[in-house]
């Protein structure tokens, strides 16, 4: 049988989601909360990868068990995992579903803050005032659509294609200080979002212009792109999947 299991995690502590030799990792505090208590090892497999210091509102993966689960099992694995980690739903799925390649659109929030606050700074990335929000959405227009990526993806990549559907790409002001960049595509890349959120700040104080994004895009070549964001102000929000892959 086979479950998705839905959960979030502040990333701050991570070496990234899934699990590498070397570095704390989500994906082994995961793995091995199921092994305490369902007494054999489980793999989970994530619907996608962040990096370092990144965080997720909401991750899902997938993990087959042959038999019913315990009683209160998702109650159970939080008390084990440490408060950077918690889970929120468990659920029989089909069994060919699959956390990564069944679901249909996933959706990152960056989150900036212009001033120093020590309630803001683990989730938010700390800019300097003045970035033109009007100059930065007029060149996120741009990003809509099906195309290349490739010069927003980390280089070396094993992505067997570069073709993102970005539908949506905005920066939303909440206050004087606070704002937030929302994306959502079928798919990313490695690193895109931040990249893209670094490339979008140099257009913000005036260092690129609205066209030195299109030839950017038409390049498919990192180096042509900005800088990427700190990791500490992207969080992946939402996934969503057909409704008919839960039972």
């Amino acid at each position: 049988m086979r479950y998705f299991i839905e959960f979030a995690y502040n990333g701050t502590d991570f070496h990234g989601s899934q699990t590498q030799p070397n570095g704390n990792t989500v994906q082994a505090e995961m793995e091995a909360a199921f092994a305490t208590i369902l007494r054999t090892p489980v793999a989970l497999t994530f619907a996608g990868r962040t990096d370092a210091g990144v965080h997720a509102e909401q991750m899902v993966a997938h993990f087959d068990w042959d038999r019913a689960l315990p009683a209160n099992f998702g109650a159970r694995l939080n008390n084990l995992l440490p408060y950077s980690i918690a889970v929120h739903a468990i659920q029989r799925v089909k069994d060919d579903a699959h956390a990564r390649f069944d679901a249909t659109s996933r959706t990152y929030y960056y989150r900036i803050t212009t001033r120093k606050d020590p309630f803001t700074y683990i989730n938010h990335t700390r800019v300097a005032p003045g970035l033109d929000f009007e100059a930065m959405n007029k060149a996120a227009r741009l990003l809509l659509g099906k195309q290349d990526f490739a010069s927003f993806c980390r280089v070396h990549t094993d992505a067997k294609t570069m073709i993102c559907d970005v539908k949506k790409a905005e920066w939303v002001i909440e206050n004087e200080h606070e704002a937030y960049f929302v994306i959502t595509a079928d798919r990313f890349l490695r690193n895109m979002v931040r990249a893209v959120v670094g490339t979008l700040f140099e257009i913000g104080r005036g260092k690129m212009q609205e066209e030195d994004l299109r030839t950017i895009i038409a390049a498919h070549d990192r180096c042509k792109a900005g800088h990427s964001a700190p990791p500490e102000g992207l969080s992946l929000t939402a996934i969503e999947y057909p409704k008919n892959l839960y039972i």
